[in-house]
């Protein structure tokens, strides 16, 4: 799947970004509240902490970036 929800923490809107499968996304910034999201500890991407479907190269298995 190439396609997650992310929803901010702080403000709890969210929405719908396509994943690159080449390189991870570290910073998101938030449409409504501005809020830049970075990824928590242990996750690799803005998309394994906050996303509803966790980016391709975990999907897959793998190690992300």
């Amino acid at each position: 799947m190439l396609e997650s929800t992310l929803t901010c923490p702080n403000c709890g809107h969210t929405t719908t970004e396509t994943m690159p499968i080449d390189a991870c996304v570290y910073f998101h910034e938030c449409a409504s509240c501005h809020t830049v999201l970075k990824p928590l500890a242990g996750d690799c991407c803005v998309f394994c902490s906050y996303g509803s479907v966790k980016c391709p190269p975990i999907q897959a298995g793998n190690s992300c970036c």
